[in-house]
């Protein structure tokens, strides 16, 4: 097995302003045109779209509904979750609208005195298959709509006004969950000199880290020879560390070795950055000029150790994210990912992965800044198909373009440690996957020798086999807890990874009786417990994970399926209507914590207390029926009271994988009132205590936002949590109020979201459900600074304002 002991620290930073007047980037997301639907010769510059939709980019054109169940009707069965009969499944691509064609076209205007300049049109993301257009004529195509990709356009592109056009095609049968649709990353436009850096043409690594000094290692790439580089290393403060000049290139490519003196190391506990400026010579004048910003980390996966940081060994508490942004849809937004990971962060996350595609560059931007260990993951899908029109399609012309691709663009973020060049691939079975397996782990070796690749393996009788676990550098199991000991044995690396664990269900503030734990539970109202004892027939509750964690040292971590609920795979309910998300989210789909982020908080935020209970107390018509209480916190013993009566104390053990991460009264019976939970130290002395009450009706809306500032650019969001209180406002955990949302000064109303996987309501009306006694409200500024009021209103509530202000 490879050794792995570099360090990679960079990401390319573009903004839109000239650096040294040498290159502009400008992002071309106003003012585009869109129609839904084939249309011939809309490629053309003279093509009339002024009845088009004016639309911003990031966008996505289904988001807006309707749901529909017809949209991704199918009978298929899913040999993923182990089915082997067909059934009618609906719901598994979030029965919104996105199969079709749609056309987008932009005009922009090209500087003066750009003839003689290198244009490169770069795309972050379009779904899918993109055909791209520049003044009439085809200037390239793509596939895979999560890849990255860029054409050079200096030849068919002119100064003055130049139209951009894209079509782009969703099939139905292409995707295993909500794709989006459209333009749905950034598109932008880089304008630099002929003699430049190349396009992703910058790696930085840092080969040797000690306390005392780093090597900073740089590898520039650029378009001509007899050329000087100059780098200039600035630290977080923007003060300058060191600087290296080159004249010595190597087939156009400086490597270049700078040290650092007593270097501030990255980690998720101090995400530190530098930034590296690369400034191009050619005959002593300024050609091209790159900011680079990375950090300085080490990193190491050994045999019986693990993975270590800096020399420190370190655990993946990690969580699985698709996409998809809720409400949003897949239209990506830097202040809704902020959101995610800042919930996730107060949880005692660590680590992301995306699941199952490749990231957007906003998401590792964070990921660096707030520290988070990444899986970047690249294909759900090799040669063999999971769906009808899968990746399978692209997979021999596009596989080393799109790896080459991802590696490229992302390889100088510090947060990256490890590629996934694959996930459940039914290319496990046979002589053939193997081959691929090996093939697609050699590109990514070639391409960024510093990190380890892995594949999320489902088949891993198959793969214990057949060789294919064993060429990986880590081997990544997807769930199969019983298994985890004989793959261990059987493995040489010495180590294994929980690359997808646990998927159990939930719905947020539903609770089912009686309480026991159970596989492919369904109820008629299409909801799953919150008691986090249910999962799926091939997955478990979490309890069984943190056990395989805490007790196997070669286990080095786990990324939980799913840190959010997402758009699609409504299982268990893939064959019921309504039901359009997924249950598994530790977080539901408008980003409420569920009661399983304070189990997982329990175990993996060390810093601060955890103390919360379960159920809600609003249980008229149980009088006198056995209602468990549950208590999740880091404490390992409490005492719970029911109106003042001591129910006993609990303290955890390890009598079942239950027991040993949860408190837990089964025979409590229900009475309205108050609960009372009072938790002691390992001394038995008390130190923190918490309370719930039973409500009465509805009377008062309470508003909270995550962020009362938001920057007035025309993209910020704030987050509004919406509940209801009763008359001595005590939270009704019950309620589903139908809400009126309006918003005026300086922003607008975006989407409202409850978290309901069966609500059929469309997130951009002004108008929702409360579900389980709350909803999110997103509000977005417009281009001024100023203040934007909500108003939130219901019948029979007293109706609630908010401000938020908005600052350049």
């Amino acid at each position: 097995m490879m050794k792995f002991s570099r360090i990679l620290i960079v990401f390319l930073i573009f903004t839109q302003a000239f650096f040294s007047q040498v290159r502009e980037v400008k992002d071309l997301d106003a003012n585009w045109k869109f129609h839904k639907g084939a249309i011939e010769n809309a490629f053309q510059v003279n093509f009339n779209d002024s009845k088009w939709e004016t639309v911003t980019v990031p966008h996505d054109w289904a988001i807006k509904g309707p749901f529909d169940k017809d949209i991704d009707k199918q009978v298929v069965a899913i040999t993923q979750n182990g089915e082997k009969v067909a059934s009618e499944k609906t719901g598994r691509t979030g029965s919104l609208p996105h199969i079709g064609t749609a056309w987008y076209r932009n005009k922009f205007t090209l500087p003066k005195n750009s003839k003689n300049k290198k244009i490169i049109l770069l795309f972050e993301g379009a779904m899918s298959e993109p055909q791209v257009y520049l003044n009439g004529k085809k200037i390239g195509e793509w596939a895979y709509g999560y890849s990255y990709f860029y054409f050079d356009v200096s030849e068919v592109i002119q100064e003055g006004e130049n139209t951009l056009a894209v079509q782009l095609t969703n099939e139905a049968f292409a995707s295993r969950w909500y794709p989006g649709a459209g333009l749905y990353r950034k598109v932008s436009l880089i304008v630099k000199n002929k003699e430049s850096i190349n396009q992703w043409g910058t790696f930085i690594t840092t080969p040797f880290v000690t306390s005392n000094e780093a090597k900073v290692n740089v590898k520039t790439k650029v378009s001509v020879p007899n050329s000087r580089l100059i780098t200039t290393i600035f630290d977080a403060e923007g003060n300058k560390v060191t600087t290296l000049e080159s004249s010595l290139s190597f087939g156009n490519e400086f490597d270049q070795n700078i040290k650092v003196d007593k270097p501030k190391l990255w980690s998720p506990e101090t995400p530190y950055l530098y930034t590296a400026v690369s400034q191009l010579f050619v005959d002593s004048q300024l050609r091209d000029e790159v900011s680079t910003r990375f950090g300085i980390r080490d990193i190491k996966y050994e045999a019986n150790k693990g993975f270590s940081l800096n020399g420190n060994v370190t655990k993946f508490k990690g969580v699985c994210l698709h996409h998809d942004l809720g409400p949003l849809g897949a239209a990506v937004n830097k202040a809704a990912l902020r959101r995610q990971l800042t919930i996730l962060k107060d949880m005692g996350c660590n680590a992301i992965r995306s699941s199952h595609n490749m990231p957007s560059f906003e998401q590792l931007e964070l990921c660096d800044e707030m520290g988070f260990l990444f899986l970047a993951e690249s294909f759900d899908e090799w040669k063999k198909p999971k769906v009808e029109n899968g990746y399978h399609r692209f997979f021999d012309e596009y596989a080393e373009k799109d790896i080459v691709n991802l590696v490229h663009a992302t390889r100088n973020h510090p947060s990256i440690v490890m590629w996934s060049s694959g996930n459940e691939v039914p290319d496990q079975w046979g002589e053939a996957g193997v081959k691929r397996a090996k093939w697609l782990q050699d590109i990514f070796h070639r391409e960024d020798p510093t990190r380890p690749v892995t594949v999320g393996m489902d088949q891993v009788k198959a793969v214990m086999e057949s060789g294919f676990g064993a060429l990986l550098d880590i081997p990544g199991l997807n769930y199969r807890v019983h298994l985890y000991d004989e793959a261990f044995n059987k493995f040489p690396q010495g180590f294994i990874l929980g690359s997808e664990t646990a998927s159990t269900v939930s719905s947020r503030g539903i609770y089912k009786f009686p309480v026991v734990q159970e596989k492919n539970k369904q109820y008629d109202d299409f909801q799953s417990s919150s008691y986090d004892l249910e999962a799926c027939s091939w997955s478990n509750v979490p309890d069984e994970d943190f056990v395989l964690q805490d007790d196997k040292p070669w286990v080095i971590g786990e990324f939980v399926w799913t840190g959010f609920d997402y758009l699609g795979e409504p299982t268990p309910y893939d064959e019921k209507w309504p039901s359009r998300s997924s249950y598994f989210g530790i977080s539901d789909l408008a980003g409420l914590p569920k009661d399983r982020f304070y189990l997982y908080r329990s175990r993996w935020n060390t810093k601060d207390e955890t103390l919360h209970i379960l159920p809600n107390w609003n249980w008229e018509g149980r009088e006198g029926e056995t209602t468990p209480v549950f208590v999740y916190t880091n404490y390992d013993s409490a005492e719970l009271f029911i109106n003042g009566k001591s129910m006993g104390i609990q303290k955890k053990n390890n009598a079942t994988p239950q027991n040993r991460y949860r408190l837990m009264w089964m025979d409590v019976k229900y009475q309205p009132g108050t609960v009372k939970v009072v938790a002691f130290d390992n001394e038995g002395k008390p130190v923190a205590e918490e309370e719930i009450k039973t409500a009465g009706k509805p009377h008062r809306i309470v508003l909270e936002a995550d962020r009362s500032t938001i920057k007035a650019d025309g993209k910020d969001l704030s987050y509004i949590t919406v509940s209801v209180v009763d008359k001595d406002g005590i939270p009704c955990p019950t309620a589903t109020n139908q809400l009126k949302f309006s918003v005026k000064g300086e922003g607008v109303y975006k989407a409202a979201c409850n978290g309901d996987a069966t609500s059929l309501e469309l997130f951009h009306l002004p108008t929702m459900k409360l579900f389980s006694g709350k909803l999110v409200v997103l509000v977005q500024s417009k281009t001024k600074a100023g203040t934007m009021e909500l108003t939130v209103s219901g019948k029979g509530l007293k109706t609630e304002k908010l401000v938020v202000s908005t600052s350049n």
